[in-house]
């Protein structure tokens, strides 16, 4: 472990915003321009005064009239023991293979200048078709052109066609036996030969596209990373870079292979987006969005802000979430990307009236806007109209076929209506948008199990639980789905893995955990809980009536069962009889057959006390 010295944003950085906002628009990758434009504006302006220019640039475009790139050479300290602070980053030490950050050669920067130059006409031409989605036209105008530049709008026009195509195909087959899973691109092998040998950073994003669809996983990660080593501050990079990955594991295996330094704010974007997108970010994540936030960063991103209202909201901090999406409605009222999570919250907190102002301020923004639909939806799903729901998720999928939220939630829907077999079918489309997301896999397995097909149900359980290992709700789901086959001992063992993730408080596992052992005859175990069960309540001082139950089972254990321990069994016995709960007889019952003397006892403190045995006046 080293320490890193810390990070903060300087001109350096702001230099490398804006060319990365010119160089993404330039390129048509339009939410990667956006991204950097919206991080620029968060800075203070004092921060965003321009600097004189102190190395040359890393690009693969000529540098002329532009700002300064920045050179990223973060110093690191000799290692040292890692001391945690909060202006420090531990990390682990780069990979020896992790590639350095370089830019291209002056030969070769001379060379793609002049050669931008002379294209410089056609290039502003094909841009202006691919704005109007003309992408065979632009196709056509590149094809003579030999920069960079050209080469990436050529290719990528291609590939924004091919898919354009596939979709027409396989929106022909709609609801029809032929049609598959998602729209087949069968020109990704070819759009890959065009940029196999690529060494611009550019075109090794669009390597790292093409292999990640064609489900070459390690290959599109060499790619992303040798594309990030040119071109830090290309977010459509990071973002092919994270669909690459399945689970946190093997974003902590490739955190070291990383170019940049594990306190980069690059770095901390990209790890806490990965974990949000995978829907398992923790407190450690909430810690660098924090950080992010801080002074020395981007204090007013209101794309960083939403990626904080994420992580609380995964979180299940749904006041906290609220409270930071809130914050980004009042710098900017009319964003609406991440508004349906919002709208998820305010679902869930069941807050109605905030729902439907949410829900009539926006659609007389832009009412064709999937995550708009998703709004309306869950103000008629919150409202109980179910089929109007239904409805708006499905404008949502139509509007974006990818739209992730609008599949599981109108799947949710379904299920509310009882039609589990439409269920199946949205959730199985969600499933085919993204495996990675538990949500999906979870409703397939409640749906399933609606219709009584456990063994289809647990397999979709398994896989939730593969992706969410730490839910306690999916592990509960999945033992009670065991205990309707049967199969007890499955049943156990996951009830026990949701105590892992449960509230050490919880009483209701406790209880189910109690039950099944005592199904088994395992009455040791069955006591074992039972007596934890009361041990909890007791140290929360809950009234005894809601533990008497367990008392009784210890004490049953105790006297009946070889638990043998009689001093626990009289005390737990004369807690319920003291008490007004329903088990006072037996308590009464067992003390008179095994515990006389202790009777007595109650008996003349209740004749003192002018309160008769059991609790009774």
């Amino acid at each position: 472990m080293v320490e890193v010295a810390p990070f903060k944003v300087d001109g350096e950085v702001v230099a490398a915003l804006r060319n990365a906002v010119r160089d993404c628009s330039d390129r048509g990758l339009a939410y990667a321009s956006k991204w950097a434009a919206e991080l620029l504006c968060s800075l203070p302006a004092s921060k965003r005064l321009p600097e004189p220019p102190s190395m040359p640039p890393f690009t693969s475009t000529p540098a002329r009239s532009r700002s300064p790139r920045p050179s990223f050479s973060f110093a690191v300290q000799t290692p040292a023991p890692a001391v945690a602070s909060d202006t420090a980053y531990q990390f682990q030490a780069r990979h020896p293979d992790a590639p350095p950050l370089q830019g291209l050669s002056p030969e070769i920067l001379r060379q793609e200048a002049e050669w931008e130059a002379q294209d410089a006409d056609h290039l502003a031409m094909a841009k202006t078709f691919m704005e109007a989605k003309e992408f065979v036209r632009a196709i056509h105008w590149l094809k003579t052109c030999r920069s960079s530049k050209a080469t990436f709008l050529r290719v990528y026009s291609q590939y924004l066609e091919s898919e354009k195509k596939a979709q027409r195909e396989w929106y022909k087959l709609e609801k029809t036996r032929e049609q598959p899973p998602e729209p087949v691109n069968a020109s990704l092998h070819q759009l890959l030969e065009l940029v196999n040998n690529a060494t611009d950073p550019w075109l090794l994003f669009l390597k790292a596209v093409f292999l990640c669809r064609l489900s070459r996983r390690e290959e599109a990660i060499e790619s992303a990373i040798l594309s990030i080593a040119q071109y830090p501050w290309n977010w459509s990079t990071w973002v092919a870079l994270g669909d690459c990955l399945c689970d946190g594991d093997e974003l902590s295996s490739l955190l070291p292979l990383l170019p940049l330094p594990a306190s980069h704010p690059l770095v901390l974007m990209f790890q806490v987006k990965t974990l949000n997108s995978l829907n398992s970010p923790s407190d450690n994540e909430l810690a660098l969005c924090d950080r992010l936030l801080s002074d020395d960063f981007f204090p007013r991103s209101m794309w960083i802000m939403a990626l904080r209202g994420n992580v609380l909201y995964y979180l299940h901090d749904f006041t906290a979430a609220e409270s930071q999406f809130r914050k980004i409605l009042a710098i900017d009222p009319y964003r609406v990307d991440d508004i349906d999570i919002l709208s998820n919250i305010l679902y869930v907190t069941e807050n109605n009236t905030a729902l439907s102002k949410l829900a009539h301020d926006y659609l007389a923004i832009d009412k064709d806007r999937p995550e708009i639909c998703c709004i309306i939806g869950n103000y008629y799903s919150l409202r109980a109209e179910h089929e109007k729901a239904v409805k708006y998720f499905r404008r949502a999928t139509q509007l974006d076929r990818t739209y992730l939220a609008a599949w599981t939630l109108m799947g949710h829907e379904y299920v509310e209506m009882k039609n589990s077999h439409a269920a199946i079918e949205a959730y199985r489309k969600a499933v085919d948008v993204n495996r990675k997301d538990y949500r999906a896999w979870y409703g397939l397995a409640q749906a399933y199990e609606l219709l009584s097909m456990h063994q289809y149900a647990l397999y979709y359980y398994q896989h939730a639980t593969a992706l969410r290992p730490y839910d306690v709700r999916i592990w509960q789901a999945q033992g009670m789905c065991y205990e309707e086959m049967g199969r007890l001992r499955e049943a156990i063992e996951c009830l026990r893995r949701a105590l892992i993730g449960a509230d050490p408080q919880e009483t209701v596992i406790h209880l189910k955990l109690a039950k099944l052992h005592d199904d088994l005859e395992e009455y040791a175990e069955a006591a074992a809980y039972h007596r934890r069960i009361v041990e909890v309540c007791r140290a929360a001082q809950k009234p005894v009536p809601e533990w008497s139950k367990s008392a009784v089972y210890v004490a049953r254990y105790h006297i009946s069962h070889g638990g043998g321990d009689m001093t626990l069994a009289r005390q737990y016995l004369e807690f319920v009889a003291a008490s007004n709960a329903e088990e006072v007889n037996q308590a009464n019952e067992l003390l008179r057959r095994h515990f006389p003397t202790s009777l007595r006892q109650q008996s003349v403190r209740a004749a003192s006390e002018g309160v008769a045995p059991g609790g009774s006046v």
